[in-house]
């Protein structure tokens, strides 16, 4: 078995800001020279996360809006009172998806769904450039 570290970084505009990175999963994979293994994306921070979305406007929307229900933005926050940076909500949505996710590779592809994307949501409240974290191992 072997394994491989890799990085990248995306910018992001905050406040839900969601990033299809699945190109660059992928590329990282196929320069693994690994055929067959599981890679791990991990997003360090505690305000963004990183999970599988289908990457269209509509449903962009809609995951946006739940959020939005979920964990308003405008409610007082206990980590506000204490730092006075006004992203609260951005903790607490980070830590309902995880910093990190995990997908299986074989003949050196992702076996994603065909309308299934790896995104990065960064919850902050001002833009971010966000490092990508991606372990690639298998043989």
């Amino acid at each position: 078995m072997s394994v491989k570290s890799y990085d990248f970084h995306v910018d992001t505009k905050g406040y839900c800001d969601i990033v299809d990175v699945s190109t660059q999963v992928q590329e990282l994979v196929r320069k693994s020279a690994l055929t067959n293994g599981i890679v791990t994306v991990f997003i360090p921070g505690s305000t963004a996360s990183v999970t599988t979305v289908e990457f269209e406007s509509g449903l962009l929307s809609d995951l946006q809006n739940a959020f939005d229900r979920l964990v308003p933005a405008e409610l007082e926050y206990a980590h506000d009172a204490r730092w006075g940076d006004g992203n609260g909500f951005s903790h607490v949505r980070a830590a309902l998806i995880k910093a990190s996710l995990s997908i299986p590779f074989s003949d050196g592809s992702l076996n994603l769904g065909h309308w299934q994307q790896i995104v990065v949501i960064d919850f902050d409240n001002r833009p971010r450039k966000r490092r990508v974290l991606v372990q690639v191992m298998g043989e």
